[in-house]
């Protein structure tokens, strides 16, 4: 079967993900000495610097890992670091309501969380890293310090915002235009030297008597010293948002102070020999759990079906598993809606049992359903918000009259807004990590002048309303689109993979999953193969809008199965042949010790290296 680019396979090292820099830098550091933890690290701080427009230092990061079957401790465990960070002490729905404000901004400062990138980077060097913070980090120094070749969506994310920037956000418009209010030029090498010293003022604080204790004062002058300071000063700082008038922000350093990351467990799935891990309902990681183990029982899922080769030597998918695919994942989004959300009260076991994932199953019929329909696990009583069953679509907020970019996702038609990261990491000892940051983008916060990023808005997917899952209190996570995930084959870690995509995200990772698993197909060609999603569900993004019915799809599915799409009362959008999905993979075979590696050629960004 013809693909973009080859598997790669070798028994050293494998680095993925969605910036080829990235990638180098990741299996450098392996080449150096350094394990999977410490190479995932140098291309996660690397991605801060050459997709702003897609992460930052004033993001988050969720990373799904295991430690080498053959370690002390923790052997071969799926464990979740959660570098999420929480809704400031101020930050309550009465202070927004007062405000006049029904959701949260998408942009500016009002949407701020504690930025926990940088805290769970730095986390996951000291405790499950063998280098010193140096080593990992001289690779954004340099690329911040000296220059790296821009991006053609940098810089036209830039000329998008360049208008808003002088009149609206001065310290953006320093830090990313030319002297003269031009944006800069794809190719071209550009420059952020306020992030460089940011990073090299880390490593001038990175002292003490082992690495561990050094990385510890790096996250003390983060969270504690001069970055925590820079952001206090500036969240005071009245900034246009989304709203259309300008706003401070909640944000304060005792917010930064009182925050570290988290290790939790992760919630998982068993699935046709296989376990999947993803992170709790805190993100929307157990929706995929749930569409699966929904397609799991129906025939269109059965031996045999799913994915043939076609006279071009293309996989072609039948159009009964796209269908049973969309509506699953209808199905699990709508309990995403009504069920997840940084609260104890989850009910994850039951959205996951057999009896309940089989009444949900059974309400999958063979036409396209127009409806939100969440469920009842448990016998509970489902509950959407207020904006979602009674604000009608006339007075909704604009997405035309939005200040900045706030959405980091894809239009219907696979144009890129903006977007996320991702990052896969596995060695020759079996470590093997998956890493998905996002936040703190440039189009969509001012730039902080001290510091040269900007602060992340994954507030704006709390919802303003007491009593839901999701609803925002101060010191909660927001319930985040960004999800790893890590698979196991007989309890051994063998699969790390994941996208960029917001709401997208489970649903292009539920293509690559079927291909890879049901269709037999590699990685690559798994990544490689058509894929689609729906937007038949509230968006996690201001202006949190939805399209009831819509599937978008991409052209090489063909045009058999998207008439039979149509048919089946599906609303199909027909996106570019090569637009959904920036997935990227790695994999060990626990038998022969083979990793192999694959990265997503759509956006012509993202790469695969090992050996």
């Amino acid at each position: 079967m013809f693909t973009t680019r080859p598997e790669l396979a070798g028994t050293f090292g494998m680095v993925a993900s969605t910036h080829w820099l990235a990638s180098a830098a990741g299996m450098a550091t392996l080449e150096a000495g350094g394990n999977a933890f410490d190479a995932a690290v140098a291309a996660g701080l690397t991605l801060q610097v050459v997709e702003p427009h897609l992460n930052g230092p004033g993001g988050e990061v969720p990373v799904l890992f295991a430690r080498s079957p053959r370690a002390a401790t923790g052997a071969g465990e799926p464990v979740v670091l959660s570098g999420q960070g929480v809704a400031p002490a101020g930050a309550t729905i009465e202070a927004y309501s007062q405000l006049g404000l029904d959701l949260v901004p998408g942009t500016g400062l009002l949407a701020a969380t504690v930025p926990g990138a940088l805290g769970a980077w730095l986390t996951l060097l000291r405790d499950h890293g063998t280098l010193p913070l140096d080593a990992v980090l001289r690779f954004a120094i340099e690329y911040a310090e000296h220059g790296h070749p821009l991006l053609p969506r940098v810089a036209a994310t830039v000329a998008s915002v360049s208008e808003h920037f002088r009149s609206h956000w001065p310290t953006s418009a320093a830090t990313w235009l030319a002297p003269d209010g031009a944006p800069p030029t794809a190719g071209r090498l550009f420059r952020n030297p306020v992030l460089a010293s940011t990073y090299r003022r880390l490593l001038d604080a990175a002292r003490g008597p082992s690495r561990e204790a050094q990385i510890d004062a790096a996250l003390a002058a983060w969270y504690t010293g001069f970055v925590a300071e820079a952001i206090d000063e500036f969240s005071r700082s009245a900034v246009m948002d989304d709203s259309g008038r300008p706003h401070s922000g909640f944000l304060t350093g005792a917010d930064l102070a009182g925050w570290r990351p988290t290790y939790e467990p992760p919630v998982t799935l068993d699935w046709r020999g296989w376990t999947l891990a993803k992170a709790g309902p805190w993100s929307q990681g157990p929706a995929l759990l749930q569409a699966l183990a929904m397609v799991d029982g129906h025939p269109a899922a059965g031996a045999g079906a799913g994915y043939a080769s076609g006279t071009d030597g293309q996989p072609r998918v039948s159009p009964d598993l796209v269908h049973a695919s969309v509506e699953a994942v209808k199905l699990a989004m709508a309990d995403r809606e009504a069920w997840y959300g940084d609260t104890a009260e989850a009910p994850v076991d039951d959205l996951l049992s057999a009896t309940y994932t089989e009444q949900r199953r059974a309400l999958i019929s063979d036409r396209a359903s127009t409806e939100l329909r969440p469920g009842s696990p448990g016998g509970r009583p489902p509950r959407l918000p207020a904006f979602v069953t009674e604000t009608s679509a006339g007075a909704r907020p604009s997405a035309g009259t939005i200040a900045g970019v706030g959405e980091p996702t894809v239009d219907t038609r696979g144009t890129t807004r903006g977007d996320t990261c991702h990052v896969d990491v596995v060695d020759r000892w079996g470590n093997i990590v998956s890493a998905t940051p996002s936040g703190g983008w440039l189009q969509s916060s001012p730039t902080i002048p001290s510091l040269g990023f900007a602060l992340g808005t994954r507030a704006q997917m709390f919802w303003l309303e007491p009593g839901l899952p999701n609803s925002l209190l101060p010191g909660k996570r927001p319930r985040t689109t960004l999800t790893p995930s890590l698979a196991l084959r007989g309890g051994v870690p063998t699969l790390a993979f994941g996208t960029p995509g917001g709401d997208q995200q489970e649903q292009w990772q539920l293509c690559f999953w079927l291909a890879h698993v049901l269709g037999g197909l590699d990685l690559q060609a798994a990544i490689d193969a058509p894929a689609w999603h729906t937007t038949s569900f509230p968006s996690s993004f201001f202006p949190r809008d939805m399209t009831p019915g819509e599937v978008v799809v991409e052209s090489r599915l063909g045009e058999p199965a998207i008439a039979e799409l149509r048919r089946r009362g599906h609303t199909v959008t027909v996106a570019d042949g090569w637009s959904l999905g920036r997935l990227s993979a790695v994999s060990v075979d626990p038998e022969t010790g083979v990793l192999r590696a694959a990265a997503n050629p759509r956006g012509m960004q993202g790469y695969a290296v090992g050996r």
